[in-house]
């Protein structure tokens, strides 16, 4: 039988030959922490480990809290658990949250690799049984979030009780990057970007219209030309938002310069500018159907539409699905459910975004053969 003397190991592994006494005695110091880390890192329960892992990730205890829905309380006493099982400070205080302390890196840096194989672990084991159980894990926009979702999520969690979906409202890039990290299994935007990393599957698509409160004089009006908003004030999105963006393009298409007077990075922040009279703004369809209903906007179509916003489902490329996450997909790929804006039908695939795009280049293409035959017209006379 192979017997190993715990300090001589230390000494050995992690101190160079021809080290100092000193030197090799500070590296006891952290190798006999590591040891007892592995030692006793069998014997906690793989749910502690987690919450630790989302901690380090996240730097937030809230965050890792409401990543496994429970309290704040409850995640404080489960670090000092561990830390009163290994006599050491794991975590510190920082300026940007929380951060680990050397104990706590290494703690980290074992336990990350083991919850991911125990989640792969449960996730065959659940398909192998058929059970659609756990969290997921949605980061997605405020106006796909409110507006979009809530049908869907009713439906899933009716056929799928045991399932826990945390929906978490983030601006596309950071969706992006929690993808990437591994800090949410799907996320749900407008206009998804091509990246090599996430895959893509299209998912619905929202009619852009404009709202006005209803003393504005276009309040008189149920359809708008681009045009006529020439020299109107603008509420809207904050620059960098991709609806922001594709807006912007059909004002420019249609000759117009928008003039913003107040820009938000959410969509009810919008509405109720607009409602006490800041300006119009152009908003998916979806988003406004209270607000029309009560009387508080009024909605008008663009004669040149209707101009669409795409959303669509992601997740990182490579990334092992849960069941639940197959079936959460399933469910807002398939579902026919009606939604406020919408004729109640989704999306087959990717081949219906093309199909969109293509039209969008062919209308946009017509509608500069029409104005070149104009300017040409023009010159002749």
């Amino acid at each position: 039988m192979l017997r190993i003397d715990r300090q001589s190991y230390a000494e050995a592994t992690l101190s160079p030959p021809g080290a100092s006494r000193a030197g090799r005695s500070a590296g006891c110091v952290i190798g006999l922490h590591q040891i007892r880390l592995y030692q006793n890192v069998v014997f906690m329960h793989i749910e502690t480990l987690k919450v630790f892992c989302d901690i380090i990730e996240s730097g937030s205890v809230s965050y890792a809290a409401s990543q496994n829905f429970v309290t704040q309380s409850a995640v404080s006493q489960q670090v000092r658990s561990l830390e009163d099982k290994y006599e050491c400070r794991l975590l510190e205080r920082a300026r940007a949250g929380v951060k680990p302390t050397a104990a706590g890196q290494i703690l980290y840096n074992s336990s990350k690799e083991i919850v991911r194989r125990f989640v792969e672990l449960e996730n065959r084991l659940r398909e192998i049984g058929s059970v659609v159980a756990g969290p997921i894990r949605v980061g997605t926009v405020y106006s796909v979030g409110l507006h979009e979702l809530p049908p869907y999520l009713t439906e899933f969690l009716r056929a799928f009780p045991q399932v826990n979906v945390h929906l978490e409202y983030l601006r596309s890039n950071k969706i992006y990057e929690d993808l990437i990290e591994g800090k949410i299994d799907l996320g749900v935007v407008a206009y998804p970007a091509k990246r090599g990393q996430i895959v893509t599957i299209a998912f619905r698509h929202d009619e852009l219209v404009l709202v006005v409160p209803p003393e504005d004089p276009l309040a008189k009006l149920n359809k708008v030309s681009v045009a006529q908003l020439i020299g109107q004030r603008f509420v809207g999105y904050e620059r960098d938002i991709a609806t922001r963006k594709a807006s912007d393009r059909i004002l420019r298409e249609y000759g117009v310069k928008p003039r913003y007077t107040m820009e938000f990075d959410n969509i009810e922040t919008i509405k109720r500018a607009v409602e006490i009279g800041q300006g119009v703004a152009i908003v998916p369809r979806s988003t406004v159907d209270q607000e029309i209903s009560r009387g508080s906007l009024k909605l008008l179509e663009f004669n040149e539409g209707p101009f669409t916003r795409p959303l669509a489902i992601i997740y990182k490329r490579g990334r092992e699905l849960s069941p639940a996450v197959r079936k959460f997909i399933e469910v807002l790929t398939t579902s026919k459910l009606p939604i406020p804006g919408h004729s109640g039908r989704n999306l087959d695939g990717n081949d219906r975004l093309e199909k969109n795009d293509r039209n969008e280049r062919h209308d946009r293409g017509e509608r500069v053969e029409r104005a070149d035959r104009t300017e040409k017209i023009e010159k002749t006379a």
